[in-house]
């Protein structure tokens, strides 16, 4: 399982987190900026890895009765 959160700008992804990386990736020029500077707050990347716990494990059950 893996919880990856990205943002867009004008229909083009600028940076994304994966929980299997633990951290922000930049794909554009601004995204690589707001990656390095994201990824230097390591309270926000503690949050967002706890969001996969939060988030997936608790729904994965739910979501593969459902299917």
């Amino acid at each position: 399982i893996e919880y990856i959160r990205s943002y867009y700008f004008n229909k083009v992804e600028d940076v994304r987190f994966s929980s299997s990386l633990g951290k922000f990736v930049g794909f554009t020029e601004p995204g690589l900026m707001y990656a390095k500077a994201w990824n230097s707050d390591t309270s926000q990347l503690a949050q967002l890895n706890a969001q996969k716990e939060t988030y997936c494990h608790n729904n994965i059950g739910i979501d593969y009765q459902a299917a």
